[in-house]
């Protein structure tokens, strides 16, 4: 532990709240060098979907990097990656009637979004981009400026423009009519909102708190982008990939996103991997004019097809991760229930939820509670008020039953502690 504290960065986070040296990972757990083995509720903030080292995918992986074959490509035209486009345009797009183009903008969510962003403001001619309250679409400039957390906003060292926030689904508490200020706002040239290109909305706020938009309010605002002839870009690169069920998180409100943010679990086996979709008229790039030199990353290209082809080819992981999705809801609704006191309300959506805490001081202890008894997980929300809960998807129902159990273990000892 010496050498991490010696030699790394204090920008280090997610390793204070778990501190132990992990050498190994299977399936939904994680062990350290001591060999104890920790129940994962994190699940790499959302990248391990398929859990670790998925068998399945590891032997595609291993297999082809066996054969010498391509890794490190640009966009050179490769078999592993015709093999991905095939496979998504197979399994993903054509059976949800999308026709949209794919751009390779480079490994992680964030290069997904600067894409999004350049792009929409590429094809407009415009300059404004819209977010909402508690959004977070990651840590590049443009990324940050339609972010909503102040502290790490305050970490870009530079003004952060050209972006607006609006109000999420329900941050009013329901005592204004959806897009009522929004609305108002375009309508008038006096309201000094400059049309935007572009509106970017995520359906469920992970790292803001677990906030999740209505179907309709989701509808509401594709009806007011599409009347106001603003693109709508759905940054899916935490909630996509089936975390809420539906391989998109948006598939519930039955909208069509201009462009999507894809990213984190699209891999399958944590590999970093991302890319941009959008309608195919909006791909008005020159040939170079936006790249990366890890765009080409063809060891996740083989095992986002693994993945496709193993988890994909029907219905059945959308129907587990509703079923687990329920088990988790009730759960967690029963520990709500046992201490009201200290529990303002559980949200959630699939296998992404959040137990809210009225203190946010209370959220981080549970977290530390939930680890000394061999489970993983974080908090979010602006606060960090949200003890968050982002199992593998692949987790089965006992050892949700037993993270269940170690989440309501831990936050009785965190309220007997302050009982006492």
């Amino acid at each position: 532990m010496d050498t991490f504290a010696r030699m790394e960065s204090e920008v280090r986070g997610y390793c204070r709240g778990w501190p132990t040296v992990f050498t190994s990972a299977q399936g939904s757990h994680m062990t350290d060098e001591n060999g104890r083995t920790y129940l994962d509720f994190f699940a790499g903030a959302g990248t391990l979907n398929y859990g670790h080292n998925n068998p399945q995918l590891k032997r595609r992986l291993i297999d082809y990097l066996a054969s010498d074959s391509i890794v490190h490509s640009l966009d050179m035209y490769t078999s592993a990656k015709r093999d991905f486009l095939e496979r998504f345009n197979e399994y993903v797009l054509s059976p949800r009637g999308l026709d949209y183009k794919v751009q390779f903008p480079g490994p992680a969510g964030n290069n997904s979004v600067e894409a999004a962003l350049k792009l929409a403001r590429k094809y407009t001619g415009r300059e404004t981009v819209v977010s909402f309250t508690n959004a977070f679409h990651g840590m590049t400039l443009g990324a940050l400026a339609v972010t909503g957390n102040s502290m790490k906003r305050t970490g870009a060292g530079v003004p952060l423009g050209h972006g607006v926030a609006m109000p999420y689904d329900n941050y009013l508490d329901g005592r204004t009519p959806d897009f009522l200020l929004f609305d108002t706002m375009l309508d008038d040239s006096g309201s000094g909102l400059d049309k935007p290109a572009a509106v970017i909305v995520e359906t469920v706020q992970g790292e803001g708190g677990i906030n999740v938009a209505t179907a309709e309010w989701l509808r509401g605002l594709q009806e007011l982008c599409r009347r106001h002839e603003i693109l709508l870009i759905v940054d899916d690169v935490q909630m996509g990939c089936g975390r809420t069920g539906p391989f998109f998180s948006f598939e519930e409100a039955g909208i069509t996103p201009d462009i999507v943010c894809l990213s984190k679990s699209l891999s399958g086996y944590g590999l970093p991997f991302a890319v941009t979709l959008m309608r195919r008229e909006l791909d008005v790039w020159e040939p170079g004019e936006h790249n990366g030199t890890f765009r080409g990353f063809n060891p996740a290209f083989v095992t986002a097809v693994g993945a496709l082809e193993d988890y994909w080819a029907g219905q059945g992981m959308e129907k587990q991760t509703i079923a687990k999705g329920q088990q988790v809801q009730a759960a967690l609704e029963e520990i709500a229930l046992s201490h009201a006191g200290a529990v303002d309300s559980v949200r959630g959506r699939g296998l992404a939820w959040g137990l809210v805490m009225k203190d946010p001081e209370t959220a981080p202890k549970v977290c530390g509670e939930a680890f000394k008894r061999g489970l993983l997980m974080e908090t979010s929300g602006p606060e960090g008020e949200v003890v968050k809960l982002l199992p593998p998807l692949t987790v089965t129902e006992a050892e949700l039953g037993r993270g269940l159990e170690i989440i309501a273990d831990s936050v009785e000892a965190v309220r007997s502690t302050v009982t006492v």
